[in-house]
């Protein structure tokens, strides 16, 4: 019960620090850069119904200042010999591969309570989320100032997930929703007349992808090892080269300590993106049959939707 309060407590608490853009362009306090970022988001959003079939309703007509980087963290896990994620299945969404706090102290007990239980954990913030269309969600302050492409990415991201969503199945949301907004930044570049930007962008979600390969590669590999005899103290030494190998080449992306919730956690957005840039290059670019191919994926077994996207 109480994780439940403090998630009710938190989206009331961004409803109601919600005003319409509107208001905001309107009130002579409001500071030049942000009333630029509203106009723009405003554009941006505009474009998201016109050009790419994406809901128009009232998401993203408001914005709140929250005063914190991040609106929420997710909170990952995994067994300490296992790629899988350990589910966390609520009513009405289903099962999800994280669990999110809209508090960073909550997330980290949560945390800790799992990693004292034999779990890796991962905690990631959280820019941005959707409530899937229960309510209209508003621009936020953790992302209004993103990068001209960054932002609309986000936008359509987020409304993809107003489209179609499958309960109990991470990756397929995930990745739907990360199709769109590649095709659909694309697009709004193209119609902004920035076609140079978008060997920019390309080249950034290119790096995404690269990261995304070699994490499923690490994961393959790693599951191996974890299903063999190895000793467990082999299993921890070749966990161990894994990440120093992806931190050689990522950085401060990939964390110090080992941890196969962060493999989770970058291949659920990644795992499906090929398959669905297959379905809607199949439907000659068009999106609204596009996503009413995914719906009726959405509608049907896990198994039999993994079978149709592979």
């Amino acid at each position: 019960m109480q994780y439940y309060a403090q998630a009710i407590g938190g989206q009331l608490s961004i409803m109601r620090a919600a005003r319409p853009v509107e208001t905001w362009l309107a009130d002579p306090g409001t500071p030049r850069d942000l009333r630029g970022r509203l106009e723009l988001a405003r554009g941006i959003r505009e474009f998201a119904s016109r050009e790419l079939a994406l809901p128009r309703n009232g998401s993203y007509d408001s914005y709140a200042e929250l005063g914190r980087p991040y609106v929420a963290w997710n909170v990952y896990a995994a067994p300490a010999f296992s790629t899988e994620a350990r589910p966390e299945c609520f009513p009405l969404v289903g099962c999800v591969s994280y669990r999110g706090f809209f508090a960073e102290a909550d997330a980290r007990r949560h945390a800790e309570k799992l990693h004292l239980a034999g779990n890796d954990v991962y905690i990631g913030g959280v820019p941005a989320y959707s409530t899937l269309g229960w309510f209209d969600d508003p621009l936020l302050s953790t992302f209004i100032r993103f990068p001209d492409a960054q932002l609309a990415r986000l936008l359509f991201h987020e409304l993809a997930h107003q489209v179609a969503y499958a309960r109990d199945d991470t990756a397929f949301n995930e990745s739907f929703a990360v199709a769109v907004e590649e095709e659909g930044v694309r697009r709004w570049l193209r119609a902004q007349g920035r076609e140079k930007e978008i060997a920019t962008f390309s080249a950034a979600q290119s790096r995404r992808r690269e990261l995304a390969a070699r994490v499923e590669a690490a994961r393959k590999r790693l599951e191996a090892v974890y299903k063999s005899d190895a000793p467990e103290d082999e299993k921890r030494r070749v966990k161990a080269r894994e990440f120093e190998a992806l931190r050689a080449d990522f950085g401060p992306v990939v964390p110090a300590e080992p941890t196969n919730a962060f493999l989770v956690s970058i291949a659920v957005y990644t795992e499906l993106v090929p398959a669905f840039e297959r379905l809607l290059a199949e439907d000659g670019g068009d999106l609204a049959a596009f996503y009413k191919r995914v719906k009726e994926l959405a509608r049907d077994d896990k198994k039999a939707r993994a079978q149709a996207l592979r």
